[in-house]
């Protein structure tokens, strides 16, 4: 008996026949193998295919009835698309079994490989989507991190303080001066290199120096801190221009293309008017003067006759004789001329948060260190600028672990009695619900994000 050879079976031959009378199986393979005999040569000898491994066990299925034989047979063949057709034709001529006339027709002839195909190109798809379930977040992650370190890079430290820049900060005769190190590293994102940070409220003596030898435009968030920051900067200092972020954002998280639109809306900050707003023509004001030292009630606009470049009326009409004209002598209900023109006028020093509600500025900023507290963390943190590290100590402010910024909020969580973390980072709102519930005191980074008033942590960016 044959066998058949699945893994190497490329066509299946399918084939039906009828026979006019009655006959089995065994009547069938001798017809088969009888009349196929040195039909096509020694080489398509059915015998020898199958002693070769090139066809195998020839199945075949058969039903009686009303004295006929009908039935089908099936034959495997691991030869090319050439030889198992030829195959199939003998197999097709074969017109009698036993001593019955018979019929056979080929119906089919499939490609088996076809179906493994398939079965490879699902699984391929399925071993595809787990790789990249498993390879992706890995992935992004370190493209994340490739990008923060050439970022990262362009940092340099100027002056004494060691303040954040760009690399262009000394040579550039314009700079632009920003709130704190994520700052820079967003305008460096950007392409902007002439950016330095000045670490919060504090104003050195390195950025009072750079404002008196360069060009200077402050860049702030669109909060009241920024606001309070460029007040206090303009009162040390002298600033050319003001750039403010949209309200509500900062200027970490701008695109380039509001970056670039908030550096072009900048106005001046000095005692200059822009261009944009002419001062009033002396002979507008000369022939205000004169109507009013005249005792005339009416404006110089209201004049009933064309002979002035100013009237706009034309001539008062005769079916109203009694009708007294609109006065229009140039007065103002928000009060004097000296507050009119100050509206008027640009934003200076001076009055840089006049505009803002009074009531913003006399509340006074908490400090939720001490000053003993602030002195002992600040060299602390000044020792991780640029490392993006950050520690977790404990009661006695030893250390207990060191951790990326990306792997804190995780560490703190694991890490047994720590009352302090101090990191190169911003203060975010989950961090801080993270050491509330680790039970730390204290959430000291390099800059503050948008969080709430916690009670139970004291939260400061130095």
């Amino acid at each position: 008996m044959a066998k058949t050879y699945i893994n190497t079976v490329k066509y299946m031959i399918k084939l039906t026949f009828e026979i006019d009378g009655i006959v089995e199986k065994p009547d069938m393979i001798g017809a088969i193998f009888g009349q196929s005999e040195g039909l096509l040569g020694d080489e398509m000898d059915l015998k020898e295919l199958q002693k070769n491994g090139k066809v195998g066990r020839i199945e075949i299925e058969l039903n009686t009835a009303m004295g006929r034989t009908k039935g089908s047979v099936t034959v495997p063949s691991s030869m090319d698309m050439a030889e198992t057709s030829l195959l199939a034709a003998g197999i097709e001529s074969v017109d009698k079994v036993g001593p019955c006339e018979a019929k056979f027709t080929i119906t089919e002839m499939d490609d088996t490989r076809t179906e493994k195909r398939d079965e490879i190109k699902n699984r391929a798809k399925e071993i595809l989507k787990k790789m990249m379930a498993q390879a992706s977040p890995e992935t992004r992650s370190i493209s994340e991190e490739i990008k923060e370190n050439a970022r990262a890079a362009d940092i340099v430290t100027y002056g004494a303080d060691a303040l954040p820049a760009g690399p262009e900060i000394a040579t550039s005769n314009e700079i632009i001066i920003v709130e704190g190190r994520a700052d820079v590293l967003n305008l460096l994102r950007n392409q902007i290199k002439n950016a330095i940070g000045m670490n919060g409220s504090k104003i050195t003596q390195t950025i009072i120096d750079l404002c008196k030898q360069k060009e200077v435009t402050i860049f702030i968030d669109g909060d009241r801190g920024g606001i309070l920051n460029a007040k206090k900067l303009m009162q040390l200092a002298k600033v050319a221009y003001i750039a403010k972020a949209p309200d509500g954002k900062e200027v970490e998280e701008l695109t380039r293309k509001e970056i670039l639109q908030c550096l072009k809306r900048k106005e001046p900050a000095g005692e200059e008017r822009p261009s944009s707003m002419p001062e009033r023509r002396p002979e507008y004001r000369e022939r205000y003067n004169d109507y009013r030292n005249s005792g005339d009630s009416r404006g110089p606009m209201d004049r009933r006759d064309t002979r002035g470049p100013r009237d706009i009326r034309g001539p008062r009409d005769n079916r109203f004789p009694d009708r007294r004209p609109m006065r229009n002598d140039f007065r103002d209900s928000r009060g004097p001329r000296d507050s009119r023109d100050r509206d008027s006028r640009p934003m200076r020093n001076d009055d840089f948060d006049r505009r803002a509600p009074k009531t913003s500025f006399l509340k006074p900023i908490e400090k939720p260190l001490t000053q003993e507290e602030e002195q002992l963390y600040r060299p602390m943190l000044q020792e991780m600028k640029g490392t993006m590290e950050g520690k977790i100590l404990d009661e006695k402010n030893k250390e207990l672990a060191k951790v990326k910024v990306k792997d804190l909020v995780e560490k703190i969580g694991k890490t047994k009695k720590g009352t302090t973390v101090i990191f190169d980072g911003v203060i975010t709102k989950r961090l801080v619900e993270a050491a509330e519930k680790a039970g730390v005191k204290y959430v000291i980074g390099a800059r503050k994000g948008r969080i709430e008033k916690n009670d139970k942590v004291k939260v400061e960016a130095l």
